[in-house]
Protein backbone atom coordinates (compact mmCIF):
# COMPACT_ATOMS: atom_id res chain seq x y z
CA UNK A 1 0.00 0.00 0.00
CA UNK A 2 1.77 3.30 -0.96
CA UNK A 3 2.00 5.53 1.65
CA UNK A 4 -1.25 8.36 1.13
CA UNK A 5 -3.30 5.23 1.24
CA UNK A 6 -2.08 4.10 4.36
CA UNK A 7 -1.95 7.25 5.61
CA UNK A 8 -5.88 7.62 4.89
CA UNK A 9 -6.68 4.11 5.97
CA UNK A 10 -4.70 4.91 10.04
CA UNK A 11 -6.79 8.00 9.84
CA UNK A 12 -10.27 6.30 9.49
CA UNK A 13 -9.16 3.87 11.37
CA UNK A 14 -8.01 5.93 14.84
CA UNK A 15 -11.56 7.44 14.13
CA UNK A 16 -13.40 4.36 14.55
CA UNK A 17 -11.66 3.83 17.69
CA UNK A 18 -11.44 7.13 19.50
CA UNK A 19 -15.05 8.84 18.55
CA UNK A 20 -16.46 6.17 20.92
CA UNK A 21 -17.75 8.02 24.13
CA UNK A 22 -15.41 6.58 26.93
CA UNK A 23 -14.52 7.62 30.52
CA UNK A 24 -11.50 10.35 28.99
CA UNK A 25 -13.83 11.51 26.25
CA UNK A 26 -16.46 12.07 28.84
CA UNK A 27 -14.30 13.83 30.90
CA UNK A 28 -12.59 16.08 27.88
CA UNK A 29 -16.10 17.32 26.92
CA UNK A 30 -16.33 18.44 30.34
CA UNK A 31 -13.35 20.44 30.78
CA UNK A 32 -14.42 21.57 27.12
CA UNK A 33 -17.73 23.01 28.26
CA UNK A 34 -16.20 24.61 31.52
CA UNK A 35 -13.60 26.22 29.46
CA UNK A 36 -11.24 25.04 32.27
CA UNK A 37 -7.59 24.16 31.30
CA UNK A 38 -8.95 22.31 28.01
CA UNK A 39 -5.50 23.39 26.00
CA UNK A 40 -3.90 21.72 28.50
CA UNK A 41 -6.25 18.72 28.80
CA UNK A 42 -6.03 18.55 24.81
CA UNK A 43 -2.33 18.64 24.99
CA UNK A 44 -1.86 15.74 27.98
CA UNK A 45 -4.97 13.50 25.48
CA UNK A 46 -3.31 14.02 22.19
CA UNK A 47 0.58 13.40 23.13
CA UNK A 48 0.01 10.26 24.88
CA UNK A 49 -2.19 8.90 21.98
CA UNK A 50 0.88 10.02 19.78
CA UNK A 51 3.10 8.01 22.09
CA UNK A 52 1.04 4.86 22.62
CA UNK A 53 0.29 5.07 18.48
CA UNK A 54 3.70 4.84 17.93
CA UNK A 55 5.03 2.57 20.88
CA UNK A 56 2.20 0.12 18.91
CA UNK A 57 3.48 0.72 15.22
CA UNK A 58 6.50 -0.55 17.00
CA UNK A 59 5.18 -3.79 18.08
CA UNK A 60 5.24 -3.02 21.51
CA UNK A 61 1.57 -5.16 21.22
CA UNK A 62 3.38 -8.26 22.19
CA UNK A 63 4.80 -7.14 25.19
CA UNK A 64 1.70 -6.27 27.01
CA UNK A 65 -0.09 -9.01 25.45
CA UNK A 66 2.33 -11.15 26.99
CA UNK A 67 1.92 -9.15 30.80
CA UNK A 68 -1.30 -10.31 32.08
CA UNK A 69 -0.61 -9.17 35.89
CA UNK A 70 0.48 -5.97 34.85
CA UNK A 71 -2.59 -5.28 32.92
CA UNK A 72 -4.93 -6.41 36.03
CA UNK A 73 -2.96 -3.95 38.06
CA UNK A 74 -3.69 -1.15 35.31
CA UNK A 75 -7.55 -2.23 35.27
CA UNK A 76 -8.04 -2.37 38.78
CA UNK A 77 -6.40 1.19 39.47
CA UNK A 78 -8.44 2.35 36.58
CA UNK A 79 -11.66 1.34 37.77
CA UNK A 80 -11.07 2.43 41.57
CA UNK A 81 -10.28 6.10 40.18
CA UNK A 82 -13.50 5.63 37.55
CA UNK A 83 -15.65 4.74 40.14
CA UNK A 84 -14.85 7.56 42.78
CA UNK A 85 -14.65 9.89 39.76
CA UNK A 86 -18.25 8.68 38.96
CA UNK A 87 -19.47 8.97 42.37
CA UNK A 88 -18.39 12.86 42.52
CA UNK A 89 -20.39 13.18 39.59
CA UNK A 90 -23.37 11.68 40.91
CA UNK A 91 -23.35 13.54 43.95
CA UNK A 92 -23.24 16.89 41.97
CA UNK A 93 -26.14 15.59 40.14
CA UNK A 94 -27.78 14.97 43.19
CA UNK A 95 -27.03 18.26 44.84
CA UNK A 96 -28.64 21.65 45.01
CA UNK A 97 -29.37 23.68 41.85
CA UNK A 98 -26.73 25.35 40.86
CA UNK A 99 -26.41 28.68 38.70
CA UNK A 100 -24.23 27.32 36.40
CA UNK A 101 -21.46 24.42 35.51
CA UNK A 102 -18.91 27.39 35.97
CA UNK A 103 -19.83 27.62 39.58
CA UNK A 104 -19.60 24.12 40.42
CA UNK A 105 -15.79 23.73 39.03
CA UNK A 106 -14.64 27.37 40.31
CA UNK A 107 -11.09 26.31 42.31
CA UNK A 108 -9.95 23.35 40.14
CA UNK A 109 -6.23 23.54 39.86
CA UNK A 110 -4.13 22.64 36.82
CA UNK A 111 -1.99 20.27 38.58
CA UNK A 112 -5.34 18.52 40.27
CA UNK A 113 -7.21 18.67 36.32
CA UNK A 114 -3.79 17.34 34.87
CA UNK A 115 -3.64 14.47 37.20
CA UNK A 116 -7.24 13.29 36.45
CA UNK A 117 -6.55 13.60 32.96
CA UNK A 118 -2.98 11.49 32.92
CA UNK A 119 -5.10 9.18 34.92
CA UNK A 120 -7.96 8.45 32.56
CA UNK A 121 -5.76 8.03 29.75
CA UNK A 122 -2.89 5.74 31.37
CA UNK A 123 -4.97 4.06 33.68
CA UNK A 124 -7.41 2.62 30.75
CA UNK A 125 -6.46 -0.54 29.96
CA UNK A 126 -8.54 0.10 26.89
CA UNK A 127 -6.06 2.33 25.60
CA UNK A 128 -3.17 -0.43 25.18
CA UNK A 129 -5.63 -2.84 23.94
CA UNK A 130 -6.81 -0.25 21.23
CA UNK A 131 -3.02 1.48 20.47
CA UNK A 132 -0.72 -0.95 21.02
CA UNK A 133 -2.21 -4.53 20.24
CA UNK A 134 -5.21 -3.65 17.96
CA UNK A 135 -3.69 -0.70 15.97
CA UNK A 136 -0.39 -2.06 15.68
CA UNK A 137 -1.78 -5.32 14.68
CA UNK A 138 -3.58 -3.45 11.80
CA UNK A 139 -0.24 -1.43 11.38
CA UNK A 140 1.57 -4.50 10.40
CA UNK A 141 -0.49 -5.17 7.99
CA UNK A 142 0.63 -2.39 5.70
CA UNK A 143 4.42 -3.08 5.49
CA UNK A 144 6.64 -0.56 3.69
CA UNK A 145 4.04 2.34 5.31
CA UNK A 146 3.42 1.04 8.72
CA UNK A 147 4.29 4.80 9.81
CA UNK A 148 2.29 6.23 7.32
CA UNK A 149 -0.49 4.19 9.12
CA UNK A 150 1.00 5.60 12.60
CA UNK A 151 0.83 9.18 11.26
CA UNK A 152 -2.80 8.74 10.26
CA UNK A 153 -3.09 7.89 13.46
CA UNK A 154 -2.24 9.88 15.16
CA UNK A 155 -3.63 12.59 12.89
CA UNK A 156 -7.13 11.63 13.83
CA UNK A 157 -6.34 11.68 17.17
CA UNK A 158 -4.60 15.11 17.55
CA UNK A 159 -8.17 16.54 15.38
CA UNK A 160 -10.46 14.44 17.55
CA UNK A 161 -9.18 16.49 20.86
CA UNK A 162 -9.64 19.01 19.55
CA UNK A 163 -12.54 18.93 18.31
CA UNK A 164 -13.55 17.56 21.59
CA UNK A 165 -12.28 19.95 23.55
CA UNK A 166 -13.54 23.33 22.12
CA UNK A 167 -16.06 22.22 20.16
CA UNK A 168 -18.09 21.86 23.40
CA UNK A 169 -18.01 25.20 24.43
CA UNK A 170 -20.55 25.59 22.27
CA UNK A 171 -22.47 24.28 24.73
CA UNK A 172 -21.75 27.19 26.91
CA UNK A 173 -25.08 29.05 26.55
CA UNK A 174 -26.73 25.74 28.08
CA UNK A 175 -24.56 25.69 31.26
CA UNK A 176 -26.61 28.55 32.42
CA UNK A 177 -29.72 26.41 33.18
CA UNK A 178 -29.94 24.25 36.05
CA UNK A 179 -31.12 21.16 34.46
CA UNK A 180 -28.48 21.12 32.00
CA UNK A 181 -25.33 20.98 34.65
CA UNK A 182 -27.49 18.09 36.27
CA UNK A 183 -27.51 16.31 33.02
CA UNK A 184 -23.73 16.77 32.29
CA UNK A 185 -22.96 15.82 35.66
CA UNK A 186 -25.24 12.67 35.38
CA UNK A 187 -24.19 11.39 31.80
CA UNK A 188 -20.40 11.76 33.14
CA UNK A 189 -21.67 9.56 36.12
CA UNK A 190 -23.09 7.09 34.41
CA UNK A 191 -20.13 6.72 31.68
CA UNK A 192 -17.30 6.44 34.55
CA UNK A 193 -19.40 3.69 36.58
CA UNK A 194 -19.87 1.69 33.54
CA UNK A 195 -16.68 1.87 32.24
CA UNK A 196 -15.26 0.84 35.10
CA UNK A 197 -17.57 -1.64 35.83
CA UNK A 198 -16.02 -3.24 32.51
CA UNK A 199 -12.63 -2.44 33.42
CA UNK A 200 -13.32 -4.59 36.94
CA UNK A 201 -10.41 -7.47 36.94
CA UNK A 202 -12.33 -10.95 36.40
Amino acid sequence: MNPAAAFVSGLLFSFSLIVAIGAQNAYVLRQGALREHVVTVVAICAASDIVLIAAGVAGMGTVVADSPAVMSVVRAAGAALLLAYGAFAARRALAAPRGSLDGAAAGASRRRVIALTMSFTWLNPAVYLDTLILLGSVASAHPGSHWWFGAGAGTASIAWFIALGFGARLLTPLLYRPLTTRLIDAFVAVVMTITALRTIPT
